[in-house]
């Protein structure tokens, strides 16, 4: 069967099942069952690569919830380095902005639009920060260590010290300090 056979059959592009064969990415979550079924394998024999012997089975299916599991810490790493990589900047360039119209000669209509144009920025640049730190991970209750991810606003209008924001937790319901964690179990 050729890569172009497949696509057609499952209604996608021969580029991404060239994708899928030579690694570069995996099939999305919506037709993975339907491509297990054309190719009569398992799930966890696509994650894998290869068949799987019974006696193997359950060693291969606990490797590849590893994998995945480190995977997705691995991906809520590098977001929760590029808020640090969008918020930083944005705030040094702002703050110039600022200092620039402060204390350079200029008409005050462009000292206004200068500072507003900063602060705007540096507004934008902190809500998108926030949203990135929210979906990255999980929130810990110190009370009942219960994981989970809050709404965006409840993120951002959160008392914070760093990624540790006073809370309201949905299990026990007390008010607490709760920690940036990026995994839902340890």
């Amino acid at each position: 069967m050729t890569q172009a056979n497949l696509a057609e059959k499952l209604g996608i592009s021969d580029r991404a099942v060239s994708k899928w064969e030579t690694g570069k990415s995996l099939p999305d979550s919506g037709i993975m069952l339907e491509v297990c079924d054309f190719l009569k394998i398992n799930v966890n024999e696509l994650l894998s690569g290869e068949r799987i012997m019974a006696e193997l089975y359950d060693k291969r299916a606990e490797e590849n919830l590893l994998a995945m599991k480190k995977e997705i810490e691995d991906k809520n790493k590098q977001m929760l380095k590029m808020e640090y990589w969008i918020l930083l900047p944005t705030i040094i360039a702002g703050l110039v902005m600022v200092f620039v119209a402060s204390f350079v000669e200029m008409p005050v209509w462009l000292r206004i639009a200068l500072i507003a144009f900063a602060l705007v920025t540096i507004f934008a640049a902190v809500f998108i920060a926030v949203g990135i730190e929210q979906k990255a991970g999980y929130y810990e209750c110190q009370n009942c260590h219960h994981r989970y991810v809050p709404t965006y606003w409840q993120t951002n209008l959160a008392l914070h010290s760093g990624r540790t924001r006073y809370m309201k937790c949905p299990e026990c319901g007390k008010r607490s300090w709760q920690r940036k964690v990026l995994m839902k179990e340890d």
